[in-house]
């Protein structure tokens, strides 16, 4: 009997864990809003010529591939953290590391994600780069919703 309890007791702590980490990656991490707010103003304020768009186009379309790879790896590394915590049932080494190297993958599509930013700014005009610049400032300092 007492092997059974254990092993329900490991069950349910690792459903709950698992329950905290899809909460926090669905709802503490929601879709960026500098992303949307440039978005926006590309294809919705600003006056682009017809170099303009197709060059904005081709930038986003590369972007939207390595988005899609980066975002395939975070799902594979929430399948390796819920083995790790399958594994050890607590904050081991495996879940640590697991950890590690989601928060890494995150970093990454981070910094492509403004990589990609900066390179539609260098198709603009300065008077249009001024408007996107004012828009990521707003994004980026305005209160959460």
């Amino acid at each position: 009997m007492n092997g059974r309890r254990y092993i329900w007791v490991a069950l349910v702590a690792f459903a709950a864990a698992l329950a905290a980490v899809l909460v926090a990656r669905i709802w503490l991490a929601p879709e960026p809003r500098v992303e949307s707010e440039v978005h926006a103003l590309l294809h919705q304020r600003l006056t682009l010529d017809t170099a303009q768009e197709q060059r904005i186009h081709e930038l986003e379309a590369a972007f939207a591939s390595r988005r899609a790879a980066l975002e395939a790896e975070m799902r594979a590394d929430n399948q390796r953290l819920a083995a790790a915590i399958e594994a050890e049932h607590g904050y081991g080494p495996k879940v640590a590391e697991s950890v590690d190297r989601s928060h890494h993958v995150m970093g990454q599509l981070q910094k492509e994600t403004l990589q990609h930013i900066f390179a539609m700014r260098g198709v603009l005009r300065p008077d249009q780069a001024a408007q996107f610049d004012a828009a990521i400032v707003k994004a980026l300092t305005q209160p959460a919703r």
